[in-house]
């Protein structure tokens, strides 16, 4: 069996790429900033690294 071609855009495929009248192209590093990873939780990674530094203050004083 193999694949067969589905022709639902034989109508569009070959159609020019839109392009607005009304707002400028979006720069290539605004675009990617939508895309760029985003800290979920503000300040989780700061809390993280203080409790590991306080973990390795106590085991260097021999606490741990």
């Amino acid at each position: 069996m193999g694949m067969q071609y589905d022709h639902s855009y034989d109508d569009i495929i070959h159609l020019e790429h839109h392009k607005s009248k009304k707002h400028p192209p979006m720069s290539l590093y605004a675009r990617s900033a939508q895309f760029a990873p985003f800290a979920a939780l503000t300040g989780y990674e700061d809390s993280i690294k203080k409790t590991a530094k306080e973990n390795n203050e106590r085991m260097e004083a021999g606490e741990g």
